[in-house]
Formats: C-alpha cells, structure tokens, sequence
C-alpha cells in the first residue's frame, strides 16, 4: 500500500469519487484528523453519518452518504485549500465566506477543528483545510 502525502485531499477525493460513482457509504484509513473532518460534515448536513471501527490492526473510517430526494449529492462541491506544498494561513477577519454564507469552510485554529463561522464567532484564525458547499 503506497503512502499517503496528503491524508486531507485523499479524504476529500474518496468522498468526491464516491458521490460520482453513486454509492451509499465510503471507506477510508481513520485518524483523528479525518474523524473531526467527518464530524464537522455530519454536523452540517452535508454526510448522513460516520463510524470507526477496527479491520485487523488498522481503524477504518466509513462514511454514509446523503443524496436528495431528487437523487442528487448533497455536497456539489468538496475542495482542498491548504496543501503541504502551500499552506493557506487566514486570521480571524480573512476567513472566506462560501457561496454567501451557504457553504463550510473548515479549518485547524489553535482550539482544535472548526467551521469558518465558529472560528469567526471565537475570533480565531488558522489553517484554512477545505471548503464544502
């Protein structure tokens, strides 16, 4: 198995392939990392639901997907910003609002993971990972 360089970007591709190919859940390497990701998008309605659970050694994080009634994906887009190549750093007033207020921005600040709006409220800037709409 090849080693990853960017766990975050291949988080976002598997979930991203995944809704194209139109399947209902998705499996992936865990960490904690990937974890609060998954959270912040259950929290935001944007995944039905995620679960931990442990194949041999390893920990395996399985994320339901949510499609519309129409059968459409709930998420349209899922976008990498920050790369180990070039981080994007934001302060606490440069955190980018998504689609006017309709999409995530997810970020690390110094009190762990959050969305763009929590981060705003607690006056906090950081790493700017993804944004979701």
């Amino acid at each position: 198995m090849a080693t990853v360089t960017d766990p975050i970007a291949d988080m976002l591709t598997r979930i991203r392939n995944a809704m194209r190919a139109r399947y209902s859940r998705v499996d992936m390497p865990s960490s904690k990392l990937k974890v609060g990701v998954a959270a912040i998008l259950k929290e935001e309605g944007y995944i039905g639901s995620y679960k931990i659970s442990d194949e041999g050694k390893k920990k395996v994080l399985r994320i339901n997907l949510r499609y519309g009634a129409d059968g459409r994906s709930v998420i349209s887009s899922l976008e990498r910003i920050s790369r180990p190549g070039r981080r994007v750093y934001v302060g606490k007033d440069r955190i980018p609002r998504i689609q006017g207020g309709m999409g995530v921005t997810i970020l690390t600040t110094s009190k762990g993971l959050m969305t763009g709006k929590r981060a705003r409220q607690s006056r906090l800037g950081g790493e700017v990972l993804c944004n979701v709409s």
